[in-house]
């Protein structure tokens, strides 16, 4: 084939990429519109630190996709090389045959997708076959890789992934879900057996698998795609840029430690964040958005934070060092508003709210439908609806029985595109009552006046949108009460008197005001959605 070659890599119409499903929850597949904007953000970066230079048009850099699915980065990678190497590699074949062998590598995550990603890159599923581009592979997977692979178990969980012997230890005919990049010891000895020898990459570049589809669903389901960017970094990129599930910034099961070293990571250069329902990917649900990260192994700090909302930047585009908090204040709007309250030092309320099981009972216990023959009965909030129990069934903190409480639904909000509420209407709780897991106990008075005052407390916007800064889905734990001050109770605080103390400028109100609704005295909904957290 000439430089005349009459096959196009990409603008075919239509792009089949924008229209395959996801097959899964762990196999969620790349919009090529992002893919492209991921690709942007790593060609500006490369330009600024090159002199201006056009990474595209570079042939001695190597990419690496650890986790391909549809193959729409490394498509889009030699798309652009293919352009970019023209000039200086005008024989169109010789340049897509350097391209294909020498520049562009991806690791499949499953079977099928290694040979969807081979129809993507190769035009053929056999980088060998007589349709493919390529022309001068020694083998049939050419540069993307997949073999099956074994999870390693100890007792029931697999050691390096966590996922359950139960669900997928399974026959050979079908999926084993033990992705070969994050189950190993030695990434480099791994990827060098992969690609039959020592690799260094410039650039690491994908969407990982979010979680294991092993039956696990929602909050029991863990993540899993922090193991794919830990070990990229491992590899020593010049560059790493991979999307993920933003809820990692303040939230989620068993990523403390993933979140600390991120933070405190000044190698970070630049996040692009989509909070939005399902604005990244059309037709996902992934709960708290997602986002973009490049990671910069020369950078030394701060990290360009940006939003993205309906398709255009929210607020400015502000570098800051990320681990001033424990989490990541996502909007940049927001911190100048948090370092005001802060500077005041104050305690705070996840102090004075409880944890789960404030009573000790299960969200799915229920108490009798009626008081008559209980034996000193207690009020129980149920989900939603009360019910009746016995005082000596409750052996969790039966001091608080009688005492004023206000109670807050552990679990809050919707599937909407758009959270504006954050918090559930306080509920004030007389004497004589309890709650199962479905409320925490926001509060505990002697006092009704206190008790009215924190309810109201918590209905004001102010209280509200520090919640929001730390409520990355619809779980309302304590923890998300970390940023709001525990302010006396003597007097009813309302939003005008809090701005007031805070010194909040007319911008500074707007913005909380523009996030947070007002809350109404209607009763708010309570979520009881059981869908995956994605």
């Amino acid at each position: 084939m000439n430089g005349k070659a009459t096959f196009e890599l990409r603008n075919r119409n239509p792009d089949i990429l924008t229209c395959i499903a996801n097959l899964s929850n762990d196999e969620v597949f790349t919009p090529p519109e992002f893919a492209n904007r991921m690709l942007d953000t790593l060609a500006e970066a490369w330009a600024a630190d090159h002199k201006g230079a056009d990474l595209w048009a570079d042939s001695t850099v190597r990419f690496l996709d650890p986790c391909t699915k549809s193959g729409v980065f490394l498509r889009e990678i030699t798309s652009r090389l293919t352009k970019g190497l023209a000039v200086k590699m005008p024989d169109r074949q010789a340049c897509v045959n350097h391209i294909l062998t020498q520049q562009v590598f991806g690791i499949g995550i499953t079977q099928l997708t290694s040979l969807l990603a081979r129809r993507s890159v190769y035009c053929s599923k056999h980088a060998r076959g007589m349709h493919s581009i390529a022309k001068g592979f020694a083998r049939d997977e050419g540069n993307i890789w997949f073999e099956r692979v074994q999870h390693s178990w100890e007792r029931d969980r697999c050691e390096y992934c966590g996922a359950s012997r139960k669900t997928l230890d399974r026959g050979e005919g079908l999926e084993t879900h033990a992705y070969a990049f994050i189950h190993t010891d030695d990434v480099r000895s791994r990827v060098a057996e992969m690609f039959g020898g020592a690799m260094q990459f410039d650039v690491i570049i994908g969407n990982p698998p979010y979680q294991l589809d092993d039956g696990g669903f929602g909050t029991s389901a863990a993540p899993i795609y922090q193991m794919f960017v830990q070990q990229a970094l491992a590899l020593d990129p010049r560059y790493a840029v991979f999307v993920t599930p933003s809820r990692w910034m303040a939230g989620g099961k068993g990523l403390d430690k993933y979140r600390e070293r991120m933070l405190s990571d000044k190698h970070l250069r630049k996040i692009v964040d989509f909070p939005k329902l399902y604005e990244a990917f059309p037709g996902v649900k992934i709960r708290g958005g997602v986002s973009y990260f490049l990671w910069d192994r020369d950078n030394q700090g701060p990290c360009e934070v940006q939003t993205i909302w309906d398709g255009r930047p929210t607020g400015p585009v502000v570098a800051r060092y990320l681990n001033t908090y424990d989490i990541l204040v996502r909007r940049n709007e927001a911190v100048p508003i948090l370092e005001k309250v802060r500077a005041k030092n104050e305690p705070t309320l996840d102090a004075r709210v409880s944890s789960r099981k404030p009573f000790g009972l299960a969200t799915n216990f229920k108490g009798r439908p009626s008081k008559t023959g209980v034996h000193k009965p207690v009020q129980l909030f149920e989900n939603q609806r009360t019910g009746w129990i016995s005082r000596k069934d409750i052996s969790v903190n039966p001091e608080w029985i009688d005492e004023w409480k206000v109670l807050m639904t552990a679990v809050q909000g919707t599937s909407a595109a758009l959270e504006t509420k954050f918090l559930s209407k306080p509920i004030i709780a007389e004497p004589g009552t309890a709650c199962t897991e479905t409320y925490l106990v926001a509060g505990h008075f002697e006092d009704k006046t206190e008790a009215v005052n924190y309810a109201a407390y918590l209905r004001t916007r102010f209280v509200r949108f520090l919640v929001s800064l730390r409520k990355a889905t619809q779980h309302a734990t304590r923890d998300v009460y970390a940023f709001v001050p525990d302010l006396s109770l003597s007097q009813a605080w309302t939003d005008a008197k809090l701005y007031k103390r805070y010194g909040l400028t007319k911008d500074e109100i707007a913005f909380i005001e523009s996030q947070v609704a007002e809350q109404t005295d209607a009763n708010d909904d309570i979520s009881t959605d059981d869908e995956a957290d994605d």
